[in-house]
């Protein structure tokens, strides 16, 4: 069975509680049963992981090979720019990133600098990109 490690950035845990506007009223943990759910549709296995730590994120990113992994979906958040340690890890990392935004940043003058490192970059289907991203990160490898 294939297996996807989702990540949540800096800053996901205030989700439905800030930036309302943009990113709706659904909070992190409701973002965690809809991604298992998605998971479940596809017959994939996840785990779901968030810190604000960028050496923890780091770390589970250098793991997942290890940790049988196929593939990984982030949502930067707070990670966005900024983090140029993060990026190299996805860059080195022994299997494919993709890059998932609930809101379209591009919408705000903001650009990703983790989306350059990803072999693909979802943005602005709100949470149904998590779908999408499993989907395209099945396809990536060969499932």
């Amino acid at each position: 069975m294939t297996k996807l490690l989702v990540l949540h950035g800096k800053g996901m845990e205030l989700r439905g509680t800030v930036d309302i506007e943009i990113f709706g009223t659904m909070k992190l943990p409701e973002y965690d049963e809809r991604i298992k759910n998605y998971a479940s549709e596809l017959g994939v296995e996840v785990e779901i992981f968030h810190s604000n730590e960028e050496a923890d994120v780091i770390k589970k990113i250098e793991q997942a090979g290890s940790d049988e992994i196929d593939a990984v979906l982030i949502n930067p958040a707070g990670y966005a720019t900024g983090y140029p340690s993060l990026v190299e890890t996805i860059k080195q990392a022994s299997i494919p990133t993709f890059e998932v935004h609930m809101s379209n940043p591009a919408n705000r003058g903001r650009s990703s600098e983790i989306a350059t490192a990803c072999k693909g970059t979802i943005a602005g289907f709100g949470i149904i990109g998590y779908s999408l991203g499993m989907k395209g990160a099945l396809d990536a490898v060969g499932n």
